[in-house]
């Protein structure tokens, strides 16, 4: 029976897991855009959330990029362990690029970013003439 995946080659690589792997269970990584993100705003920020498990603060680099763009950059590296045989394999490893355009100029120098418990929390100022400005209308 072939197992259902989020990626179009996923029922392939099962199959070929179960064919010719000498193992009960598949070594395929599942994972599709990683790490996965949440972004939102408010009159005043945009908001970023990334989930990084396991990722040390000095694996991760963030930039802001030309044409407000917001670039968080990494590697997860796999544990070092010794003559090891996988038996279940879901967490991905190496290195990543996720990259956010946002909708407005944001303060580039103001951006703050902090790192806790595995979540990447970044808030990013909107620049003053990406601001709603109010139109006062005069009379008569």
């Amino acid at each position: 029976m072939l197992a259902l995946r989020r990626e179009p080659l996923g029922a392939l690589w099962s199959e070929m897991d179960r064919l010719f792997a000498p193992r009960a269970y598949p070594t395929t990584p599942v994972w599709s855009a990683y790490p996965p993100l949440n972004v939102w705003e408010d009159k005043e920020n945009i908001f970023v959330e990334a989930e990084l498990p396991g990722l040390k603060l000095e694996d991760l680099n963030i930039e802001m990029e030309p044409g407000e763009v917001l670039s968080i950059k990494g590697e997860r590296k796999p544990p070092e362990l010794p003559e090891k045989v996988w038996h279940l394999r879901e967490l991905g490893y190496g290195a990543f690029a996720r990259t956010v355009e946002l909708p407005y100029p944001v303060e580039a120098g103001k951006v703050e970013a902090r790192f806790e418990n595995g979540v990447l929390h970044i808030e990013l100022p909107r620049a003053e003439s990406a601001k709603p400005r109010r139109i006062p209308v005069k009379a008569g």
